[in-house]
């Protein structure tokens, strides 16, 4: 995943830096440098970027409820949420 389709999908969920290194357990500046193709994802990340990405493709509005979920509930049940819509059937 280049640094381009990672911003993408960050701003298409509606994530700042620092919310989509909260999910990814890695610090925002490490986010910063991935989009600037400075550093790449491990494999374990990017496979979570990747379903992050079908998370969007199957539920639209999965960024709002996760965004809500980052304030309100934590890491873990917003990781679920996403990690639920990446796993739903079409």
């Amino acid at each position: 995943m280049t640094g381009q389709q990672i911003r993408t999908l960050r701003e298409r969920l509606g994530f700042t830096q620092v919310q989509l290194a909260q999910l990814l357990g890695v610090h925002p500046l490490t986010v910063s440098r991935w989009e600037r193709d400075e550093l790449a994802p491990s494999p374990h990340q990017a496979a979570l970027l990747a379903s992050f990405q079908k998370a969007r493709t199957n539920q639209s509005d999965v960024g709002e409820t996760v965004t809500g979920l980052l304030l309100t509930a934590g890491v873990i049940m917003a990781l679920y949420v996403l990690l639920q819509a990446a796993l739903k059937e079409d």
